[in-house]
């Protein structure tokens, strides 16, 4: 398996939901940080969507927007920021999903009111803190409703115009599949169009690298050395070790040790298997090790991490 295909494996996108904003008039909603990503279609209208107080974005009808990491973010008809507050659609995902939401005030002035298609699918967040933190804050297609946009795009959303409008058995995994290959696809698009090579999405697809993040995503339980990760990439060591630092930002062994313990914290998580079993499956034939190790990172033991994450889990329940 190439690896983004295993990082896509690692970060679990799971629970699509949709639901459709109907804004009329003068309005602005905003939406919480979730530890989801979040697409906007836009089907009719436009909107503003401020990410923060330098990054604005005017959005038309037949644009898409993916925010990758559905960071805390506000929307309104205009490019005016005097709202003190917003309507909050952080929640309408649960409560009311699949439905169209109305809201704003009647405004005669208004050119148009605004249809928007909003997808939010959660993931593994630390699983997939790499692949955030590569990704810029948004990425935005224009006119994809029209002849020219990419056909896998077309083909993507016609399914999930189909999906979203009938209840039929396996409806849910079908949508985060769709969501999926939607989000693979913009990555892919946007690791094409990099004009520096020289980050961890380039390295995913660098002629000579590639092989290296493949083999650790792909095994991680094995007992990789410099040397053995070089012969993956038909490198010599030096070279190889020189390589990696300069396309990633860190030594090998330093991305193989990071990516085993954001993997520990997810079997953590998951609480299935004990914290012996976690090591072996993280590559350390030693528990206190391990333990050691991943104290360090976190700060916790293994058994502290994992107890604080079931309390915290069961407040928020």
């Amino acid at each position: 398996m190439d690896a983004l295909s295993k990082i896509f494996d690692d970060i679990h996108l799971h629970q699509s939901e949709y639901i459709y904003l109907n804004p009329q008039g003068d309005w602005s909603f905003q939406y919480r940080d979730q530890g989801a990503m979040l697409a906007y279609v836009v089907l009719q209208g436009s909107l503003h969507i401020h990410l923060s107080a330098q990054t604005h974005l005017h959005i038309d009808a037949g644009d898409i927007v993916l925010i990758p990491s559905g960071c805390s973010h506000y929307a309104s008809a205009t490019a005016d920021t005097h709202w003190t507050e917003h309507f909050d659609i952080s929640d309408l995902f649960q409560i009311q999903s699949q439905q169209s939401i109305n809201f704003g005030t009647i405004n005669h002035t208004q050119a148009e009111d605004a249809f928007i298609l909003v997808i939010q699918c959660h993931m593994d967040t630390t699983m997939a803190k790499p692949l955030l933190s590569a990704l810029p804050e948004y990425l935005h297609i224009p006119h994809i409703m029209c002849s020219t946009a990419p056909e896998w795009l077309q083909i993507g959303l016609q399914f999930l115009a189909v999906e979203s409008h009938q209840i039929r058995p396996g409806r849910d995994k079908i949508l985060d599949h769709l969501v999926s290959i939607l989000l693979i696809e913009c990555v892919r698009d946007y690791i094409f169009q990099l004009d520096d090579s020289n980050n961890w999405l380039g390295a995913l697809a660098h002629p000579e690298l590639s092989n290296a993040p493949a083999a650790i995503h792909g095994q991680p339980e094995k007992a990789w050395t410099v040397e053995s990760l070089a012969e993956q990439c038909c490198m010599s060591r030096s070279k190889f070790a020189n390589l990696f630092n300069q396309v990633i930002g860190e030594p090998p062994l330093a991305y193989l040790q990071q990516h085993r313990l954001r993997l520990a914290s997810h079997y953590l998580q998951q609480g299935q298997l004990s914290i012996q079993q976690i090591a072996h499956r993280v590559g350390y034939s030693s528990e206190t090790a391990f333990s050691q190790t991943f104290k360090k990172q976190f700060e916790l033991t293994p058994s502290q991490y994992r107890q604080q994450f079931q309390n915290n889990n069961a407040i928020t329940k």
